[in-house]
């Protein structure tokens, strides 16, 4: 049995917030388990192209764009899957940081760092 707190795990910062990564890859879960804050006014273009990602509001706001412009709003209690690799922008409320719970399959390292620009998605 795996117990860990806050306390207990790697704080990433990845650019435009924090992950906390209570499960990764050394863990031999299969899958990975984070707390990921997202902090307010910040948009981040991302690819997971090696992982599918679902992740879960537990506070704040914010929305998932597509490659093709749709806007999706996400709030607490709401969760959204990349189920195909998706290209998408990550986007915090102006007003509030944005905390999800992410699942990734296959797990991550757990070291992990956005590369964050203007011209391209980051890609792990």
């Amino acid at each position: 049995m795996i117990i860990r707190g806050l306390t207990d795990v790697k704080h990433v910062e990845w650019g435009n917030g924090l992950s906390r990564r209570f499960l990764t890859e050394a863990d031999g879960m299969g899958y990975s388990l984070t707390d990921t804050v997202v902090f307010k006014g910040t948009v981040s273009k991302l690819q997971y192209q090696q992982h599918l990602e679902a992740c879960y509001c537990i506070s704040g706001s914010g929305a998932v764009e597509t490659v093709a412009g749709e806007r999706i709003e996400i709030s607490e209690g709401m969760m959204y899957a990349l189920d195909e690799h998706d290209a998408h922008l990550l986007i915090a409320s102006e007003n509030e940081d944005f905390r999800l719970v992410c699942a990734f399959a296959p797990a991550l390292r757990g070291d992990e760092v956005h590369s964050l620009s203007a011209d391209g998605y980051s890609r792990y």
